[in-house]
């Protein structure tokens, strides 16, 4: 389509894109001192100690659970079980991959005063 060019018209090149980024999603960090209990629970986990034996190794050196009460097999137990989940549902969430679309390409003219 020819439109007439004017002194006062001005062609612009018009198009939009559509995307969506996953690598927005918050992130949620143990604290050092979560961090520090998760792993202490892993290594005592990985030397064959069991959730009551490291719940009371815990209570014995007298560190205390984040709400600051003793630890009990299940308390151990779910340190372990959120962190994993924690770790899966945020590598998920982030590393989906998603379509960008572009709409058509035109030129429009605009006039300005």
């Amino acid at each position: 389509m020819y439109v007439p060019l004017l002194t006062d018209t001005v062609p612009f090149l018009e198009f939009s894109i559509e995307f969506q980024s996953n690598n927005l999603t918050h992130q949620h960090k143990y604290s050092e001192r979560q961090q520090r209990i998760h792993d202490l629970i892993v290594r005592l986990n990985r030397r064959g100690l069991g959730y009551r034996k490291i719940s009371q190794k815990l209570n014995g050196l007298g560190i205390k659970t984040q709400r600051n009460k003793i630890w009990s097999n299940s308390s151990v137990h779910s340190i372990l079980k959120r962190k994993q989940e924690r770790d899966k549902l945020t590598e998920n969430t982030r590393n989906v991959k998603t379509s960008m679309k572009v709409s058509e390409f035109k030129v429009e003219y605009h006039i300005f005063d």
